[in-house]
């Protein structure tokens, strides 16, 4: 009988990690999508040839630009597939970062110090690389396009019309391996970045409700600890981000990178140490609000919840 009830308890908060962490991802991706639609604009444009200008100046000439050619539409290009798994991506951070801080507690329901949501975080990061990396790859390749057509580039000659053509041409150049191309960069993003972010936003918690017991915090609070633990996630782990969206929109058939380190190497040797924070402003215009809306989602939904 004990053994049942803890099992009933454990698939309860696991119940309720699934539905919280879908619907503040949700809230995430719209709130977010257009912000990160420019960064990978910018992440992604080509460097340009001796004496010609960028394709894009900044976030705001990709913003008008993207507009102008594509309409208010063109920000939200690639969102089907990030939406189509987010109910996925969101249960798995959440419920492993659950069930981690479950592990870690001392009795069921005290609070964690930092230190442990550093260690759930982490964890939570390894588990969500694997969901996070084909989903990525098809939602850069998508909002690329325009960008490095626009350029000459023969990185993608292929037009795409959607998430599922993506994955077509994908599985017919490279096999299902293909569509993890960039994982490891993606593990290297997610790992620091999701440690850095859960215990950013459990210490802000812990500052603003002036001890362990969080339970008490206004929505104000909980919006301003997620939007600033988002920001601390891009600043841990940018330039981590830009290697990981060149080498998914790099050609399978005719590659110009052979691995995280030469991407890494080249970027630096065409552009400098400026070329690893392209498409930052986007970046961090973008976790704010966009994290802010998920943490609020999350915290209001799973205290609905009981």
């Amino acid at each position: 009988m004990c053994d049942w009830f803890r099992l009933s308890i454990l698939m309860a908060d696991v119940a309720k990690d699934l539905t919280a962490g879908t619907v503040g991802g949700v809230a995430q991706l719209v709130v977010g999508h257009p912000f990160d639609t420019i960064k990978v604009k910018l992440q992604s444009q080509p460097a340009p040839l001796p004496s010609q200008p960028p394709r894009y100046s900044g976030a705001i000439d990709a913003l008008r630009q993207t507009l102008a050619a594509e309409g208010p539409r063109g920000l939200y290009k690639g969102m089907g597939a990030p939406l189509a798994t987010v109910a996925a991506f969101n249960a798995v951070l959440f419920t492993v970062r659950g069930q981690l801080e479950s592990l870690l507690r001392s009795e069921h329901g005290a609070p964690l110090s930092v230190s442990q949501q550093i260690i759930c975080g982490s964890g939570a990061g390894v588990a969500v690389s694997f969901l996070a990396c084909p989903t990525e790859l098809i939602k850069c390749r998508l909002q690329a396009q325009s960008a490095l057509a626009a350029t000459g580039s023969t990185t993608m000659a292929v037009k795409y019309g959607g998430p599922m053509e993506v994955v077509r041409h994908v599985l017919a150049e490279a096999g299902a391996r293909g569509l993890f191309k960039g994982l490891v960069p993606t593990l290297a993003r997610e790992v620091p970045g999701n440690a850095a972010m859960f215990g950013v936003y459990e210490a802000l918690k812990q500052y603003f409700a002036g001890g362990k017991d969080t339970s008490g915090l206004g929505r104000g609070s909980l919006m301003a600890a997620g939007g600033l633990a988002g920001a601390s996630f891009w600043l841990a782990v940018y330039p981590t981000d830009v290697v990981k969206s060149v080498i998914q929109v790099d050609s399978y058939k005719e590659p110009k990178f052979s691995g995280s380190i030469d991407t890494f190497k080249k970027i630096v040797a065409a552009e400098g140490g400026r070329g690893l924070y392209k498409g930052f402003g986007p970046a961090m215009a973008r976790s704010v609000p966009a994290n802010a809306a998920c943490f609020l989602a999350y915290e209001v939904t799973r205290s609905s919840l009981g």
